[in-house]
């Protein structure tokens, strides 16, 4: 009997999903017990973080406008369908990454619509494999990442801000406590005057959720006070925290939007954040300032923790990454490459 699953339209993430007829085997249970609410709907939707709902709900949207140009059929897809969308996106020249990206957005979408474990993606994956084989041997990186500050740097970039206006304390505030946090952007601009508190040996921050802490469970995490007056954490969140209060925000969001005027106005967005890491990376004149993002102060948290000797396992909890995480090992990699280096002290 034809499956009338087969028929619905995928959902976006962030849609409602469809609501599927009861199996003919379900003899005992009605409709209302495959019914779900409009807020259930959105509950299970709000499910899936925001910025991953709308990068595959771009990707799902870009695949099937290419199978109805081509005359496939989206939902369900073959696996020979995948392959040769797979190849076109090489062929257009793709990162790999957006690529692998494609990929699970079209599994995702599958899954959501009842179709588990579909399309088989070996074929796929072996065509991404040969591209990214010949990328490399043309002279291409698999993927371009974000350059790690260092403490040197980062007291470069503090230096570029200007103390004496609101905007500069702000933004000594956001690059202390991006590397001391490990922070995602998503992250520091949740953050409000109420997660983070001063105690005896610094300063305490609670991460209410992350993108590791499925559950949003939270956990607080510790930062010492520092050695530098341009980065000790503490010193830098007083700072703010008087501008704050100087212009009556005294609860709500910690890192605010401020007009050229000076004007404090609302939370800071994630977009705003890279933009300012960068400018002041810029201005620092720190070495790639140009690639450089707000990612680099996570990175160069962890890769300066790890030079000092702090243990990989106490890194990835103080950065909300999984155990283990191939991140950062990748971080760890680039600090023994150097440190342990077969050419070390040989005389050369």
């Amino acid at each position: 009997m034809h499956d009338e699953r087969e028929t619905l339209p995928a959902p976006a993430l962030g849609e409602r999903p469809p609501i599927y007829p009861p199996p003919e085997n379900a003899a005992a249970h009605t409709a209302a017990d495959y019914t779900l609410s409009a807020g259930t709907q959105a509950r299970i939707a709000d499910g899936v973080p925001a910025n991953t709902r709308r990068a595959y709900a771009r990707q799902w949207a870009t695949f099937t406008a290419w199978c109805t140009t081509h005359g496939r059929i989206a939902l369900p897809a073959t696996a020979h369908t995948l392959a040769e969308y797979t190849s076109q996106l090489c062929e257009a020249g793709q990162s790999p990454a957006s690529i692998e990206q494609a990929i699970a957005a079209v599994r995702t979408m599958h899954r959501l619509a009842g179709h588990t474990g579909e399309p088989a993606t070996e074929s796929a994956r072996l065509a991404l494999r040969a591209y990214k084989r010949r990328r490399a041997e043309a002279g291409g990186r698999a993927q371009r990442e974000a350059p790690p500050i260092t403490i040197d740097a980062l007291r470069a970039m503090v230096s570029a801000c200007d103390l004496g206006t609101p905007a500069g304390r702000r933004d000594r505030l956001l690059l202390v406590l991006g590397l001391a946090l490990m922070g995602r952007r998503s992250e520091l601009v949740a953050l409000t005057r109420d997660d983070v508190r001063e105690v005896a040996d610094g300063l305490e921050v609670t991460i209410r959720t992350s993108k590791t802490d499925k559950d949003s469970t939270g956990e607080t995490i510790a930062i010492p006070r520092g050695s530098h007056p341009l980065t000790d954490p503490v010193a830098a969140w007083r700072d703010w925290l008087h501008v704050l209060d100087q212009a009556g925000h005294v609860s709500g969001r910690l890192l605010r939007r401020i007009n050229r005027h000076g004007t404090i106005g609302p939370s800071l967005g994630a977009d705003a954040v890279n933009t300012i890491v960068r400018d002041l990376a810029v201005r620092a004149r720190v070495p790639s300032a140009e690639t450089v993002t707000a990612h680099s102060l996570r990175a160069g948290g962890a890769t300066v923790a790890y030079a000092a000797g702090v243990p990989v396992a106490v890194i990835a909890k103080h950065g909300r990454w999984a155990p283990a995480s191939p991140v950062v090992l990748r971080y760890i990699r680039a600090v023994d490459r150097w440190r342990d280096n077969a050419m070390r002290n040989v005389g050369l």
